[in-house]
């Protein structure tokens, strides 16, 4: 028998049976390890493969780097119940003034075809890879009120301009869509789709080819919760990048 085994990042709907809650964990500075509740929702059991990384999306648990360890690192799941994956914090301390993004990933491996199965069998391996924020304890402001303190601005470079976003804010902020007001209009907006602004950091989005600087930006960004808020702000206008 050939088995091939395809290996899936979790994005949207998927068949896969193990479930996170959340879009998020939130690793509290002050705590030395924390829980996650994972459920297995499927008729198989499952076996389940968990690590942390920095940042890497092709990390694997051989080659991933985080002050973090799981334990256990691996295990069985069952149809119908779940299992509390605990997260310790080891290794070096992490900036104490700002939030920082770890990757938590989950990976579900199915079971063995079953003997008498087809000759050649193709079968899927499920990640899920879910923001794992270190929070310090006693930062300087509420999560809610980092994004009123985003500054937007459209930056020429080149031919073409983009879109930029600084984050002076110690909260690392993701945002489910972010939207421009086409030019010359003050009702259509063109989407510019999601990303994510790290803690005192930055990030931008080009604008459609043609497109020429506006004044305004609607965004929505996506709190610890998942729940999705809406805001809005003015742009300051162009400036010249060297490309």
């Amino acid at each position: 028998m050939s088995l091939a085994l395809v290996y899936v990042a979790m994005a949207g709907e998927t068949k896969a049976g193990v479930v996170i809650g959340g879009t998020r964990v939130v690793f509290p500075g002050a705590s030395r390890d924390i829980a996650v509740r994972i459920e297995n929702k499927g008729q198989e059991p499952a076996l389940v493969q968990a690590w942390i990384d920095d940042g890497d999306a092709r990390s694997t648990p051989e080659n991933a780097h985080a002050p973090f360890a799981i334990t256990p690192p691996v295990f069985r799941i069952d149809p119908g119940r779940g299992h509390a994956l605990r997260i310790v914090h080891v290794g070096e301390h992490p900036p104490t003034d700002r939030e920082v993004l770890y990757w938590l990933n989950v990976l579900e491996i199915p079971p063995s075809p079953e003997e008498g199965a087809a000759a050649n069998t193709l079968q899927f391996a499920f990640r899920h890879r879910l923001k794992l924020l270190h929070r310090p304890s006693g930062l300087s402001m509420a999560p809610a009120d980092a994004p009123g303190l985003l500054t937007w601005s459209v930056e020429r470079v080149g031919a073409l301009f983009q879109l930029r976003v600084v984050n002076p804010s110690p909260y690392v902020i993701s945002f489910n869509e972010v939207a421009i007001a086409a030019s010359g209009t003050s009702s259509k907006t063109v989407s510019l789709g999601g990303g994510m602004a790290v803690a005192k950091g930055q990030t931008s989005w080009p604008l459609p080819k043609g497109m020429s600087p506006t004044a305004a930006v609607t965004f929505t960004t996506i709190n610890d919760y998942g729940a999705v808020i809406p805001s809005a702000a003015k742009v300051t206008p162009a400036a010249v990048v060297d490309d």
